[in-house]
């Protein structure tokens, strides 16, 4: 399955942030790329041929193949903060609200599997400058989980010791699905996303 495919239930891809047509081609065959063989070993000529276009084409849109990575990882990881602070805004007590971000999270994780595994395993490979805005990002992804958590906490509807420890546990789990989700296997990326919302509201002790 292309990225161009990958599905949640169904929903196509679009990269409709990303224009022309002529970019976003571009930049589908650099994250399929970048995934099936890594930043480092994937040539330009290697991102313009899986999309149909001459090498001379690529730079008419990308002045770098970093630029291209710093592109997919900027989409990404706003698409991530996007999921989780529309359900940290939802009405509901925090327990609700941490089952909605980690199912969410998780959903996308395994349904735009390719596309995750290049935003969030090749942060290294961008420069000092790019690397700071994801980081930032980043930041920010983990703050939302953090004030369910330290919401559910003050609330007494959660028993937790250690609130940025978990919440880095829960950012990691849910991550990880990216990693090892296959589309072939017995679960859909919403029962994934079900399964591990549960195994999170027992972590976090959810009343």
């Amino acid at each position: 399955m292309s990225t161009a495919e990958e599905t949640t239930g169904g929903e196509a891809e679009p990269w409709e942030e990303v224009t022309p047509d002529a970019a976003r081609r571009l930049l589908v065959a650099a994250v399929e790329a970048f995934a099936e063989r890594g930043y480092h070993a994937t040539t330009t000529r290697d991102i313009a041929g899986r999309a149909g276009m001459s090498p001379a084409a690529l730079y008419i849109h990308y002045k770098t193949k970093e630029e291209l990575l710093h592109r997919i990882s900027r989409i990404g990881h706003d698409k991530a903060l996007d999921i989780l602070r529309t359900a940290a805004r939802r009405e509901g007590g925090a327990g609700e609200r941490l089952a909605d971000a980690v199912s969410s999270f998780v959903r996308w994780h395994a349904g735009r599997r390719t596309t995750a595994r290049v935003v969030q395993y090749e942060l290294d490979a961008l420069g000092p400058e790019a690397r700071a805005e994801i980081l930032a990002l980043r930041r920010q992804v983990d703050a939302e989980v953090r004030g369910i958590i330290e919401d559910g906490v003050a609330a007494g509807e959660f028993d937790v010791l250690d609130v940025q420890g978990t919440t880095l546990a829960v950012l990691s789990l849910c991550i990880d699905v990216a990693r090892w989700f296959n589309i072939d296997g017995p679960r859909t990326p919403e029962q994934v996303g079900e399964l591990y919302a549960d195994l999170v509201l027992r972590m976090v002790g959810a009343k």
